[in-house]
């Protein structure tokens, strides 16, 4: 009887041990063709735990939570109240049509989903509309980084003439003062200020408005030590994302926007705008972007400087090509966009 038992526990375990084998041989097959390439992208203990678990170093080396604030939204209740009825207000602009929201839709991921924005004319100017969900944690404003911060930032798009189209800077100062709501808002947000009413004073109120645009995902949770906040599949994705090298610009607490980048940096990538080039002057600058922030990414389409790229998948691919130099299979391209799905607003997904 005994000899039956052991018979039964040995097959039992060699069956147990090949199913793991053909499940772990499933999730890589899409990268091993292209894993010599990036051998000094893998870093040590990530393979530690489980088949798709991470371990703490691993995670902290790359990536960090969210906070919960970046303002003290008590202390600037005032000022932060102003600047969200500027970020609606359509009176901004020279038709009274166009408001940041116009572009920046706050109850769209704060996209407007198309390619390029349409003016007040409608014209359309040649970038894509980032995000303003989580802007204010980038290290710069703007696809060329141009603006230092969101209260910079905010100040631009309104005398820009293809954009909002207001003249200058006392057009707008002018319109404000003519509207008796205004006149309150200003005076207890920039309490002391003899003449509150100023354009500079409404790129304070909008920074400190989209600073508290923060969007806390699951991946956040996961982050900080729910290992339940991420199913199979998005951890699994995971590692590829970490693996194959994506972590090495879409990394820190936004996930990205930390850093900037040459679009092509392995395969050339066709494109007439020279991004942070035409800022700086440099050659070396040429193509180069900042990296965008992966933060609710799987509901921001279309994608890149252009928005050019349709799909999510498609984003995965070329990035895959034109970054990291290798052709991504199915398997890669499905798991990291589930992936990409943890970083959604929890609530939203």
């Amino acid at each position: 009887m005994k000899i039956f038992l052991f018979i039964a526990l040995m097959l039992s375990s060699y069956s147990y041990a090949q199913n793991e084998h053909n499940h772990q041989s499933d999730a890589k097959k899409d990268d091993h063709h292209h894993g010599e390439m990036h051998k000094g992208d893998h870093h040590g203990g990530m393979h530690g735990g489980g088949h798709h678990h991470m371990d703490k170093n691993t995670l902290k080396q790359f990536f960090e939570p969210l906070p919960a604030s970046i303002i003290d939204e008590k202390k600037h209740e005032a000022l932060i109240k102003l600047g969200r009825m500027l970020y609606m207000d359509p009176r901004l602009s020279v038709n009274d049509q166009i408001s940041c929201n116009s572009c920046h839709r706050l109850d769209n991921f704060g996209v407007d989903s198309q390619p390029t924005s349409p003016g007040h004319e409608g014209k359309r100017g040649g970038r894509n509309s980032p995000t303003t969900l989580n802007a204010a944690l980038h290290i710069a404003q703007f696809w060329d980084g141009r603006a230092k911060d969101v209260e910079e930032q905010a100040l631009g798009p309104i005398l820009n003439p293809i954009e909002m189209g207001m003249p200058n800077e006392a057009a707008v100062v002018n319109k404000l003062k003519k509207i008796d709501e205004y006149k309150n808002l200003f005076a207890d947000a920039f309490k002391g200020e003899k003449d509150p009413i100023q354009y500079k004073n409404v790129g304070k109120a909008i920074g400190a408005f989209e600073r508290t645009l923060l969007t806390p995902s699951r991946f956040d949770d996961y982050l900080n030590g729910d290992e339940n906040a991420l199913n199979e599949n998005e951890k699994r994705g995971l590692k590829k994302f970490v693996h194959m090298g994506c972590a090495n610009c879409h990394n820190g607490v936004a996930m990205g926007g930390n850093m900037y980048k040459r679009l092509g940096m392995v395969e050339p990538y066709d494109t007439k705008d020279m991004g942070r080039f035409e800022i700086t002057g440099l050659e070396t600058d040429k193509k180069v972007f900042k990296v965008p922030s992966l933060r609710n990414i799987t509901k921001t389409a279309p994608y890149f400087h252009d928005g050019s790229v349709a799909t999510l998948e498609k984003a995965i691919e070329e990035m895959a090509e034109h970054q990291l130099g290798f052709e991504p299979g199915p398997g890669f391209i499905s798991d990291v966009k589930a992936f990409l799905g943890s970083l959604t607003s929890k609530g939203k997904e």
